[in-house]
């Protein structure tokens, strides 16, 4: 099964004008495969084989006779002293665009290079797994009523090419692969056995605030050692930090990040839940939120690189989930695992809103809608919209 992704457009446009660019993402979400789709004229090498990677790094001169550009480099990260010698080549063309593609699924250590070699000639977009959009144009089940399977499941797309690919088995194998090879690689990590209690721990703090403490504690390790762990995750495009939003409203709120899971499959596996017990779960809400902010994120990436996301609580008890900022004006965002949410659902997107009009400089607008799970779209009382979470995505961002 072939996937349309959302972020192709963008690709091809950056392509034109930059001579290098790089897509990075989480593994398997699908970076190679869509940049070959898109670039088949661009030949290719992988640099996941340490005798490859070391070729490369090594070698440099010899690499590039080898693979002449444009060329596609796959797992770039594996030969950082390949950077300075892509910053030779494109210097030698400076104005033709596209003659490197690069995808990496290692964050931090890539813009670290990127910064000391190639700035001003590269265009970073990163891929996640497939969003709502991409998954109901291509796959063959009515899955919004399969939602709790999709959550389940996850979103990364091997996935959905095979949906009879049993996810427990895939997730378990994308664990392993994942401490042995991208841990291992980012960190020196004394104990493989806690870093993964690590992340079932983290699992369980999905969609809250963020506790260094309290983390270190419950796995027994240091907080420094906590703060390095989290930055592997983050490296790796495993979890996603969200900062809270404070401009002008004040300083008597929350100042700590919310902590999020990318991928709801992942999530659903650490926390050992599967689509039956995922129903019953007092965790359902939180596994929502995640995939709501994944769909935003994915939608942010592919059309609206110009909008911030954030979400809003302070010491008064008042919270909105996300706050998209763009265009001018503000969207107050609210997650509700229901079909019919009801106008007290909306209490705290009301006070939020009024928070933000009453700001000055006053924004253009201030949105207040709640994503749950509607047939339609429809206004409560108080004029807040109730949208599809799997719909929210077009819905706000729609060209």
């Amino acid at each position: 099964m072939r996937f349309d992704r959302d972020l192709r457009p963008r690709l091809q446009a950056l392509a034109g004008h930059f001579p290098v660019l790089i897509l990075t993402g989480a593994r398997q979400t699908g970076k190679t495969t869509l940049l070959k789709q898109t670039f088949p004229l661009h030949h290719y090498v992988s640099l996941d084989l340490p005798s490859d990677a070391a070729a490369a790094e090594n070698s440099p001169d010899t690499f590039f006779q080898q693979h002449a550009p444009p060329l596609l480099i796959d797992e770039v990260q594996y030969a950082p002293g390949l950077f300075r010698h892509i910053k030779v080549q494109v210097d030698a063309a400076r104005h033709v665009a596209g003659r490197f593609l690069l995808t990496g699924s290692q964050k931090f250590p890539l813009m670290k290079e990127v910064s000391d070699s190639l700035a001003g000639r590269c265009a970073w977009l990163e891929l996640e797994g497939l969003s709502a959009h991409e998954l109901s144009s291509a796959a063959e089940l009515p899955w919004r009523e399969q939602l709790l399977s999709v959550l389940a499941r996850g979103q990364l797309p091997e996935l959905w090419r095979d949906p009879q690919l049993p996810h427990a088995d895939f997730q378990r194998a994308y664990l392993a692969t994942y401490v042995e090879r991208d841990v291992r690689q980012l960190l020196n990590v004394g104990s493989l056995r806690d870093f993964e209690r690590f992340m079932r721990l983290c699992a369980t703090y999905n969609g809250q605030l963020l506790n260094k403490t309290e983390i270190a504690r419950g796995v027994g390790v240091s907080s420094k050692t906590v703060d390095q762990w989290l930055s592997v995750l983050q490296a790796s495009n495993q979890i996603a930090l969200l900062e809270p939003y404070f401009a002008n409203l004040g300083k008597r709120v929350v100042k700590s990040p919310k902590l999020y899971f990318c991928d709801t499959g992942l999530l659903c596996f650490l926390l050992g839940l599967d689509t039956a017990s995922l129903s019953r779960s007092a965790l359902l809400g939180a596994v929502w939120e995640a995939f709501i902010f994944a769909e935003l994120r994915k939608a942010i990436a592919a059309r609206a690189p110009e909008h911030q996301l954030w979400f809003y609580r302070d010491q008064q008890g008042r919270e909105v989930d996300f706050l998209l900022q763009g265009a001018g004006g503000f969207t107050c965002i609210e997650c509700k695992w229901t079909e019919l949410p009801a106008v007290d659902d909306a209490r705290w997107l009301r006070d939020v809103a009024q928070l933000l009009e009453n700001a000055r400089p006053a924004p253009q607008f201030v949105r207040r809608i709640i994503a749950a799970r509607p047939p339609n779209t429809f206004p409560l009382s108080d004029g807040t919209q109730v949208v599809h979470g799997a719909d929210l995505a077009d819905h706000l961002l729609n060209p």
